[in-house]
């Protein structure tokens, strides 16, 4: 921005052309828009908040995914020694070492009335995070602004330090030659040449005050400072012609921060339903599936039971030859042997080990549950609910007065920097004729050096408070579009 003040744009007195600054090399520019644009894509504050949306969705998928029953698989092995155990007396287990492996599926689901409500408590939550997105929005938008306008307000009076010096040199150059022709002092010489120093020191201050401001707005945009970089957005400065009612009704339906207050109370309307949905009845599903395999890492013993099985009713029957006191022949059972066929039968059945699974019968279960009494602890959740909504109800009322307020005082504000800057361009005008005077009464000798010093302090004053109340212009222009909620130009 290079504001439009014609006293900067004239010089004080004719100064020769050969006194001005050389023009500068091209350098890098940075309007308005531009720096608020890299401030929403770099400032840390701000992307902080923004990080809150991806929290908001992650919620709100969780609600609906809760609707969805919860699946679960899992599977094992083991491996268990061959060693018998013995329990009163008696010897139980195998005496071959074992391998086994299990799988199991589970799917369950519970569903209740909060259940129902989460996912539209939980888009209520994420609109009220988008609505704090916005509001933190608008609300870097607005210091992104200031310190805009922060950072030209002191280019503006560097400007001014350096058109300053400038005619402190002509003034000087002037005291010089009247004072070899004898129509001045010495002492108007050196009072010449004390403004030229002091002038000199001013626009170091200025200069370093202009960079001080500079760089506070790259930290605002969180980017590397530049001191290259040049500020090129033009604001003018015009009569406001806003009506003050539509200003109002625009900002209670745009205002990013009253919005946001208002998404927090439906967010907490829905939570005090919610919260009382804890009083209905819970349906709880569940189904199991599963396997198992289970194997003997020695095949003899199953062998053994095999053939015990073959040999066993022989053995049997030659028992109850002997009991009734018929001829018996046990060796004739002991001859009894596996066929190869039933001995490779009985190892491939041994061969389970890890996916041959023997299926479980699956199960299927159903339950209601409805709650009672829990220690008042569904009570005070929903007190908790309830205070939070009213709370946030508050909390809106808050916003809409706090909204009417900075509006109106952003109005009158803007009003009173519009005045004050119209007169101060009168005085600014009224300054420099009389600068101009002062120095040609003193060119023709009519008048001394102090008049000319005195003339030219007022004229800067003057400017300087020019300066002041076209930025306090701005200043309030950008309070009352923050208090508004939307850009008013």
């Amino acid at each position: 921005m290079r504001f439009p003040m014609r006293a900067l744009t004239a010089l004080l007195v004719a100064a020769p052309l050969s006194a001005q600054t050389p023009a500068a090399g091209p350098r890098a520019t940075l309007s308005l828009a531009e720096a608020q644009d890299l401030a929403a894509r770099n400032n840390p504050a701000y992307l902080q908040t923004e990080n809150n949306q991806v929290v908001a969705a992650a919620n709100v998928r969780n609600a609906y995914g809760s609707l969805v029953p919860e699946v679960s698989a899992s599977m094992g092995g083991g491996y268990r020694q061959g060693k018998q155990q013995f329990f009163g007396g008696q010897a139980f287990g195998s005496t071959a070492d074992q391998l086994s492996s299990s799988y199991a599926i589970n799917a369950n689901a519970q569903y209740s009335l909060r259940s129902f409500l989460a996912p539209k408590q939980q888009r209520a939550n994420a609109d009220a995070v988008d609505g704090d997105i916005r509001n933190a929005r608008m609300t870097l938008r607005t210091d992104v602004a200031r310190q805009y306008l922060n950072a030209l307000a002191e280019e503006a009076r560097a400007a001014l330090q350096d058109t300053l010096l400038r005619t402190a040199e002509v003034q000087l150059e002037l005291a010089n030659v009247r004072q070899q022709v004898g129509s001045a002092t010495i002492l108007d010489v050196q009072q010449a040449r004390v403004q030229v120093g002091q002038q000199r020191v001013a626009i170091i201050r200025a200069r370093a005050l202009a960079a001080t401001e500079k760089q506070r707005l790259f930290q605002l945009l969180g980017v590397p400072a530049s001191s290259t970089v040049e500020l090129t957005t033009s604001f003018p400065v015009e009569q406001p012609t806003f009506e003050l009612t539509e200003l109002l009704d625009i900002a209670r339906s745009e205002n990013p921060a009253l919005s946001s207050a208002r998404l927090r109370e439906r967010a907490a309307d829905v939570g005090v339903t919610a919260a009382r949905g804890e009083y209905a009845p819970t349906l709880s599903l569940n189904a199991n599936w599963g396997g198992y395999t289970n194997q003997l890492t020695d095949d003899q013993s199953l062998l053994a039971g095999q053939l015990g099985q073959k040999q066993g009713p022989c053995y049997q029957a030659e028992q109850i030859k002997a009991i009734v006191g018929q001829p018996s022949n046990p060796a004739a059972c002991a001859a009894i042997a596996l066929t190869p066929q039933e001995i490779s039968a009985v190892k491939a059945s041994n061969k389970a080990f890890p996916f041959d699974f023997t299926t479980n019968p699956y199960e299927l279960s159903v339950r209601l549950t409805l709650p009672i009494y829990n220690g008042f602890a569904r009570e005070q959740r929903v007190q908790e609910a309830s205070v939070a909504r009213n709370d946030a109800r508050y909390d809106v009322r808050a916003a809409e007065l706090r909204v009417d307020t900075e509006v109106n005082i952003a109005f009158l504000s803007l009003q009173a920097a519009y005045e004050a800057y119209s007169i101060q361009q009168q005085n600014v005008a009224t300054a420099r004729q009389a600068l101009e005077l002062a120095q040609e009464r003193y060119r023709v000798g009519a008048s001394t050096f102090v008049e000319v010093s005195t003339a030219r302090d007022d004229y800067e004053r003057a400017v300087q408070e020019e300066i002041d109340a076209a930025y306090a212009y701005h200043r309030s222009y950008a309070a009352l579009e923050a208090a508004v909620g939307r850009p008013l130009r």
